[in-house]
C-alpha cells in the first residue's frame, strides 16, 4: 500500500448533507464529490486510503488489533481526557501525573479511542495536545515495557501506536502540541504528530530512545525528518543536539516560546495562539487541514485530485456565498 491516505472523503462524510445550488440547478454537494470520487482516475488504494479511520496495518501485516488491546488492558494507569470547547479548540490531555504522564496501556487505548471521537467531531476545528501538571509525558510507562518484553511484543505495540498517530496526524484539526516540562522518549514522538509544537522557557523535548537501546518506535523518526531534516534530525535522535526551547525555536522544532510557567495561563496563550488559525466555518478549516495534508502525503497528482473533491465540498456552499455576497470578490 502507498502513503497516501487522506481524508478526501473525510470531510466529505464529516459534512452534513446540505442542498446548494448557485442557481439552484447543482445537485447536492456531497453527491458531487461522491460521484466525482467514484469516476475519478485517483487508484483505487488511494480511494480506499482516503476513507477516514483506516488503519496503517492489519492482519496481512501481522497485526491482530484486538489481541494487542487485550495485552495493554493489563496495565492500568492515567488516563486521556478530552475537552471539547464551544470554540471549536479540543483540549487533549495525558494525565498521569504520578509517572511524568507516562502512557499506560490503558492510556494507549484511551488515546485511540478519543482520536475516533476527534474524527468525528464535526463542529472542531483546532486541538491543543498538553500533559497535567505542568510535564508533558514521559513516554511508555516502564511496567509495561518490562512485561511486554519480546520482540513480538514490542512491534505489535509499535503498530499499534503507528496506526493511532497517523489517524491523529490525518485529523481535519489544526492542532498543536503544548510542551511543558519534559516530552521524553514516547511523548517527545507524540509532539511530531501535531502540526505545531509550543514550548515554554524550561522545557525539553528529548528523544532518548537510544539511550534505551532502541530506536523510536511511534512513527517519530519519519515526522521528525519531515519537519526539521535528516541531518537534523540523526542530531536530535542521537542525543547529540539537545532540545532546550532555545535550540528547538532556532532549528524550527516549534514555533514559539511561551513566557508564562504556569499551567493555567500557558494554555490560555496556547488557545489564543490557535485561534489565528481556525477562524471561520468548521467545514472550511477541515477541508484546508485535509487539502494540506493531502499535498505532504500524496504525489502531486493524487494531491491535485483530493484538492478538487474537497472544492467540491464548499464551493457554493453557505460560507462561500455569504462572503461572496459580503464582499464582491476582494476588499482591501
Amino acid at each position: 500500500m502507498s502513503r497516501s491516505q487522506l481524508v478526501g472523503a473525510q470531510a466529505v462524510i464529516s459534512i452534513p448533507r446540505r442542498e446548494t445550488s448557485l442557481q439552484g440547478r447543482m445537485e447536492p454537494k456531497q453527491e458531487m464529490a461522491r460521484r466525482v470520487l467514484t469516476t475519478s482516475p485517483i487508484p483505487m488504494k488511494t480511494k480506499l486510503l482516503h476513507q477516514i479511520g483506516l488503519s496503517l496495518y492489519n492482519t496481512s501485516h501481522g497485526f491482530h488489533e484486538e489481541e494487542v488491546k487485550r495485552k495493554l488492558e493489563q496495565f492500568p494507569g492515567g488516563s486521556v481526557d478530552l475537552q471539547k470547547e464551544d470554540s471549536g479548540i479540543g483540549i487533549l490531555t495525558l494525565n498521569n501525573p504520578s509517572k511524568m504522564n507516562a502512557f499506560s496501556g490503558v492510556m494507549m487505548l484511551q488515546l485511540l479511542e478519543k482520536v475516533i471521537e476527534l474524527e468525528n467531531w464535526t463542529e472542531g476545528k483546532g486541538l491543543i495536545v498538553r500533559g497535567a501538571k505542568n510535564t508533558f509525558s514521559s513516554g511508555s510507562d516502564l511496567n509495561a515495557v518490562k512485561e511486554l518484553g519480546t520482540p513480538e511484543d514490542g512491534m505489535a505495540v509499535c503498530m499499534f501506536m503507528q496506526n493511532t498517530l497517523t489517524r491523529f496526524m490525518r485529523l481535519p484539526l489544526i492542532s498543536v502540541a503544548l510542551v511543558q516540562g519534559r516530552a521524553l522518549g514516547g511523548g517527545a514522538e507524540v509532539t511530531t504528530a501535531c502540526d505545531f509544537r509550543l514550548m515554554t522557557t524550561e522545557s525539553e523535548i528529548r528523544f532518548v530512545h537510544k539511550e534505551m537501546g532502541i530506536i523510536p518506535s511511534w512513527g517519530g523518526t519519519a515526522r521528525l525528518v519531515e519537519i526539521i531534516g535528516s541531518r537534523q534530525a540523526l542530531k536530535v535522535l542521537s542525543g547529540a543536539l539537545k532540545l532546550d526551547s532555545k535550540k528547538a525555536l532556532q532549528i524550527g522544532v516549534v514555533e514559539e516560546v511561551l513566557q508564562s510557567s504556569d499551567e493555567t495561563e500557558c494554555l490560555r496563550e496556547a488557545q489564543e495562539w490557535l485561534q489565528q488559525f481556525i477562524k471561520g466555518p468548521p467545514e472550511v478549516i477541515r477541508a484546508l487541514k485535509t487539502s494540506v495534508s493531502s499535498g505532504k502525503e500524496l504525489c502531486v497528482e493524487e494531491a491535485l485530485q483530493t484538492e478538487r473533491d474537497l472544492l467540491g465540498t464548499v464551493w457554493g456552499g453557505p460560507a462561500n456565498l455569504e462572503a461572496i455576497a459580503r464582499k464582491g470578490k476582494f476588499n482591501k
